[in-house]
């Protein structure tokens, strides 16, 4: 097959991965090499300092000896398969950076004869592009489940990132719908990659010049639909996963019904307004000191969909409103919907030099259209209408009607993904 043929196959299998998104990496470049890692990020995605940057995303190979029931290149499913050799993918990589096309790579496989092989065909393709064209542009590499930890380890010594993807929330949902992978052989690389990247960032506390082991952190990939567990049990498997696991991102990818199967939802359309309400909860429990236990308050198992959790929990907990701008802590600014971190830390700093009006904290960078049915500002309540539940309520919710959501498109023309921001 021609290799522009292969990439066209091989792209287009590798767009229902979602984990590909990055905040960029600090790993030493070398002076003698091509490219820069830091700050850069993947996919037509956003780098810390707000950059729009982009990598060639593709698959090693699309062939799989497995048959999972929500996968689109499951043995079983009739579609063109393609293989590279590593020396293809480095070359490719390469060629498309010179012509100014991508800034990274992002390599993931299916698994072929096994996972052991499928794993050394990948670092052979990261230990090519590292030493040989001394590539020292960004590379997100998937760990393959069930294949040697050594393997692995080498792949980071040599990635920027590695993601190992969980895909279900549930032992019973893989035995179910992915019979033949296993959750131990999942979640042990999480758990050592975990641990080698906590000993790396302790290393480097203490001697400058030591060794990086995935600079970029770890992420993973739930799906979100195809199996019966609820958003709280989604959620508390996310939270799991950052505290225990050294987890940079956790992705929620909205199922995308691929093949007829009796053990699958008949989903018309992917559940695309819940991937964006997790997506909203899981910003919460990192940046906002949410638990998962406020978000599902009154024994829910599911977020309401209506509106942003956010919102949802300071509806629901309306007596801890409206606060004094001029009063109200960090951690309280935070609770605040239309106020996110950078907001509330600007307001407590002009507050050291100046008592704050509601003109000047328009210019401080929260959403007043949602913040102002929650605070005052110099004791004056700026709504427009009473501080009551149900014209809050009423008066909210109508903001949040007619909202757009659509999945991002991880492909297809390169398209741009959708961009990560502070969402109070």
């Amino acid at each position: 097959m021609e290799l522009i043929n292969k990439l066209e196959v091989l792209a287009d299998s590798a767009k229902y991965d979602v984990s590909c998104s990055s905040s960029g990496s600090s790993r030493q470049n070398s002076p003698e090499g091509m490219g820069n890692s830091a700050p850069s990020g993947i996919c037509h995605s956003w780098s810390d300092d707000g950059r729009c940057i982009s990598l060639l995303k593709t698959l090693f190979t699309n062939s799989c000896i497995y048959d999972c029931a929500y996968c689109i290149n499951r043995a079983s499913n009739d579609r063109p398969r393609a293989s590279f050799t590593p020396r293809q993918v480095a070359e490719l990589t390469i060629n498309f950076y010179k012509r100014n096309y991508i800034e990274g790579l992002f390599l993931s496989s299916g698994i072929k004869k096994d996972p052991d092989y499928t794993m050394e065909q990948i670092v052979e393709t990261l230990r090519l592009l590292r030493e040989e064209y001394k590539f020292n542009g960004y590379i997100h590499a998937k760990a393959i489940p069930g294949s040697d930890l050594r393997l692995i380890f080498e792949a980071g010594q040599l990635a920027d990132r590695i993601s190992v993807n969980i895909e279900l929330p549930s032992r019973e949902s893989l035995k179910n719908l992915a019979p033949q992978k296993s959750a131990l052989d999942i979640l042990n690389p999480m758990k050592n990659i975990g641990s080698r990247i906590g000993e790396a960032r302790e290393n480097r506390r203490k001697y400058r010049h030591a060794e990086k082991f995935v600079p970029a952190g770890q992420s993973t990939q739930l799906i979100v639909g195809a199996s019966p567990e609820s958003d709280y049990r989604i959620m508390k498997l996310a939270d799991g996963l950052y505290s225990s696991y050294n987890l940079k991102r956790v992705y929620y990818s909205a199922f995308m019904p691929v093949k007829p199967d009796s053990r699958l939802p008949a989903l018309k359309t992917p559940p695309l307004l819940r991937e964006h309400r997790l997506y909203q909860a899981d910003w919460l429990l990192r940046f906002y000191d949410f638990e998962v236990e406020e978000l599902f308050s009154g024994y829910r198992a599911n977020l309401d969909y209506r509106l942003d959790p956010k919102l949802n929990w300071a509806l629901n907990n309306l007596d801890r409103f409206p606060v004094e701008i001029n009063q109200a802590d960090y951690h309280e600014l935070l609770r605040v919907p239309g106020i996110g971190p950078r907001s509330a830390r600007k307001i407590v700093e002009t507050r050291q030099e100046t008592r704050i009006s509601y003109q000047n904290l328009k210019k401080l960078g929260p959403v007043l259209k949602r913040a102002k049915y929650f605070i005052t500002c110099q004791g004056k309540y700026r709504a427009g209408i009473p501080f009551r539940e149900d014209l809050i309520k009423v008066r909210v919710r109508e903001q949040e009607r007619g909202n757009d959501y659509q999945q991002a498109s991880l492909f297809a023309g390169v398209q741009e993904e959708k961009k990560e921001g502070e969402k109070a």
